[in-house]
């Protein structure tokens, strides 16, 4: 058996996350992802923490691929580009709109050499409009698609998420239009350009603030830890000073909650009979929840409400989550070595299929690490190869110095 996309080769041209974490997506399912950098490498191959002159950060995003250096003002790189796209199902690319287009490498271009490619562009703001061209990074696109006018306090200024939504976002639903692409050319033999946003795809994430407003036409409003729908959802401190996640998005769930926390004598108040009456009536049910939690050690709590099936988590930090059962059980963190790195942990993918699923074949790659390979896969023999590297139109990967452990 073999995995799901073996056979299938991408070219991955792009920078940090949306992009390359698109490309890892692929990449873990089995395709060959060749990753084409310029001399310089991913941008993010610069990005902390940095140990043995490798960016740690770079290796979590680009696993399971292969580097190709190619500098792209260089017309020989753009002849060695298309003949690559020539042998490839997928271009996935996160550049400024109209940037691929002036070195004829643009959705047109490609197509040209290969009819049944699919070209998926991740940008800010899209291939089209007034913007198009606008820069974009992830807090950028959280403020402009509304993300950060729901998020935090009311009356304070906006809390920007702990992660990369906007990107991670944007990852998602490259991902999502290229498998569907990919589908879609082996039922009906041709290619698709596809044109992901990552504004458009924060927006689409906030699916209820959205419709709030399209419906009512009031503006949603930033609710600190609170719920837009139901009441109690949300964050509650404890009696050590810890905060603990709980909601109870049905009325049986409603009543086992207030049981386990010495309330269950309001449970005939028919202010809190209903859904839609708990959130009307919010600030005087959190007048009595708040309190009550607030005498309760969090474990006794977390262990309470789990008891009775009332959903409820600790805020952990990322050491309690990597050292907690349930993740160690499900192997969520693994070992790989890496030529340069040495033994390094790494989360797995969150996918787990029955048989032949997304595992780390390989490491991330290192600059220019297969551009050899590729070239000679090409048809480029090592005279011909030996005249790019000469005219810095590509570059081979240095051999990695031996790893040194803290033991020697």
């Amino acid at each position: 058996m073999s995995k799901p996309l073996a056979g299938i080769r991408v070219i991955e041209l792009a920078n940090f996350i949306a992009g390359p974490l698109c490309g890892t997506l692929l990449a873990d399912m089995g395709a060959d992802v060749v990753k084409v950098e310029p001399p310089g490498g991913d941008m993010s191959r610069a990005t902390p923490p940095i140990r043995n002159g490798e960016s740690v950060s770079f290796t979590a995003l680009n696993r399971n691929k292969r580097s190709l250096v190619l500098d792209l003002k260089s017309p020989d790189a753009q002849e060695v580009m298309r003949k690559l796209a020539a042998k490839s199902d997928v271009f996935v690319e996160a550049n400024r709109p109209g940037a691929l287009e002036k070195m004829g490498l643009g959705a047109e271009h490609l197509k040209a050499v290969n009819p049944k490619i699919i070209y998926t562009s991740v940008s800010g703001f899209g291939q089209t409009g007034p913007d198009r061209r606008r820069a974009g990074v992830n807090l950028i696109i959280e403020a402009f698609a509304g993300v950060l006018s729901v998020t935090g306090a009311p009356g304070e200024m906006p809390m920007r998420p702990g992660v990369q939504t906007a990107d991670v976002f944007g990852a998602m639903f490259a991902t999502y239009a290229t498998l569907a692409s990919l589908v879609g050319a082996v039922r009906n033999g041709e290619g698709r350009i596809a044109d992901i946003s990552l504004v458009e795809a924060s927006i689409a994430a906030a699916a209820w603030e959205a419709a709030e407003y399209l419906e009512t036409g009031k503006v949603p409003q930033p609710m600190g830890n609170r719920h837009r729908l139901t009441a109690p959802y949300q964050l509650f401190e404890t009696s050590d000073k810890r905060y603990i996640a709980i909601g109870m998005p049905n009325n049986m769930l409603f009543q086992k909650f207030m049981q386990a926390i010495g309330l269950g004598g309001h449970l005939t108040d028919p202010r809190f009979a209903t859904y839609a009456q708990r959130k009307a009536n919010e600030d005087p049910l959190l007048a009595l929840v708040e309190p009550a939690i607030q005498t309760m050690n969090s474990g006794a709590i977390e262990a309470a409400l789990m008891e009775v099936g009332v959903p409820c988590a600790l805020v952990n930090n990322f050491q309690e989550v990597f050292d907690h059962p349930q993740m160690i059980a499900r192997g969520v963190v693994q070992e790989i070595e890496h030529p340069r790195l040495g033994t390094m942990k790494v989360t797995r993918n969150p996918v787990l299929l029955d048989h032949d699923g997304p595992d780390i074949a390989r490491p991330a790659p290192m600059l220019g690490e297969h551009s050899n390979e590729i070239l000679r896969e090409l048809g480029y023999d090592a005279a011909a190869i030996g005249k790019l590297v000469s005219a810095g139109v590509t570059k081979l990967a240095a051999t990695p110095k031996p790893h040194i452990t803290a033991a020697e």
